[in-house]
């Protein structure tokens, strides 16, 4: 089971010209099947937050940070970008709490991270199981008793494209990880984010593929699809950011939502020199006709730029409810749209939707936050 939110790129060249519904769920399968200074304010100068982009590392965006005292919770850093972005950030000098679900995990992420911590960063590990309910309120009892704030929360870890299965609770494995279990957690813990700090959630682009069904989310009435599954989960992430922004706005806490790029070794993963050639000829004669650069592979610190952009340098206001991606905020589109072009779907920034989302996940999860 994968930990990040990866993207497809063989299959992200389709434009949408046909959509199926399903209630107010749009299974958009043809436009993305397989995507995934010395001292630091949490407000970024407009100059310094326009001045990232698509080729920006991690490293670049801290470069000349000083996160002494900055305290972060980082679900998922046992692999990938969730090290990378603990990393950087203990390089920085924040301290960082990380999950991980087994304790071969937690000696994973402590040997990938902790030696790079300085200026008084460091790392402290949690057991964390997203797919049990009982697990994430396990984390968050013992987070909340410890009564430490934090600074910012980054909601990173998750599954992608997981085969057809649940969590123990009975959820479909990707909605159940990806977005339940991070809902239960964060609102649990909600007290403890400290005015002025902001909730920065892992999404992906794969939202594209299709709106959340919230008449089935277990798929009990239709055959499981695992990309419309995990597109589903991404939307409900970026929805659950912008309800989780509108009610905590009033004190200071911001909410944003974020797609962290394309990584080559997923895409090797799914597809044959010859195909991942075609597909980037593609692309790029797509991008030409839109006079963009062509396109590039993200490494992971690519990757990571934009977690820790919309953690630290970003202003508030400019990215609080708002879809991230390139060190940017992402525009409202329609579909088609070329599958390597930013861009958000209108339903997933739907503050209406947003809402029944989150009365809808309360249900599921017998909780009232």
């Amino acid at each position: 089971m994968d930990r990040e939110s990866p993207v497809n790129l063989h299959e992200c060249l389709n434009n949408a010209s046909q959509a199926t519904t399903c209630g107010r769920t749009k299974d958009h399968r043809d436009t993305l099947r397989g995507c995934d200074e010395n001292s630091v304010s949490m407000e970024g100068n407009s100059d310094m937050t326009n001045s990232f982009g698509a080729t920006s590392t991690a490293d670049d965006v801290l470069s000349g940070k000083d996160l002494r005292g900055k305290r972060v919770l980082i679900t998922g850093v046992s692999a990938g970008l969730g090290v990378e972005t603990a990393r950087v950030l203990v390089a920085h000098g924040a301290y960082v709490v990380g999950t991980a679900r087994t304790p071969f995990e937690a000696e994973q992420a402590e040997a990938g991270i902790q030696p790079h911590a300085s200026r008084g960063g460091g790392l402290t590990l949690i057991n964390l199981d997203l797919a049990s309910l009982e697990s994430v309120r396990r984390c968050a009892d013992a987070l909340i008793a410890e009564a430490q704030p934090f600074d910012v929360v980054i909601a990173n870890a998750g599954a992608v494209q997981a085969p057809f299965g649940h969590t123990t609770d009975g959820f479909e494995t990707q909605f159940g990880i990806n977005h339940l279990g991070h809902f239960v957690l964060v609102n649990r813990i909600a007290s403890l984010i400290a005015p002025g700090g902001r909730l920065v959630v892992v999404a992906s682009i794969g939202h594209r593929a299709s709106d959340v069904d919230l008449d089935n989310p277990n798929f009990e009435r239709q055959p499981y699809d695992p990309m419309i599954a995990y597109a589903r989960s991404k939307t409900a992430n970026i929805l659950f950011a912008v309800e989780f922004d509108r009610r905590h706005r009033t004190r200071g806490v911001r909410a944003t939502a974020l797609h962290p790029g394309v990584i080559k070794s997923k895409l090797e993963q799914r597809m044959s020199p010859e195909e991942l050639d075609k597909a980037l000829e593609q692309i790029n004669t797509q991008l030409a006709a839109e006079g963009r650069a062509p396109f590039q592979y993200r490494t992971i610190s690519h990757r990571a730029a934009t977690s820790v952009w919309a953690a630290f340098v970003a202003r508030a206001d400019e990215i609080g409810g708002r879809f991230c991606e390139d060190c940017q905020v992402s525009p409202v589109v329609n579909l088609p749209v070329n599958s390597m072009s930013p861009g958000v779907m209108p339903y997933a920034v739907d503050p209406e939707r947003a809402g029944v989302l989150w009365a809808r996940s309360e249900e599921m999860v017998g909780e009232r936050f």
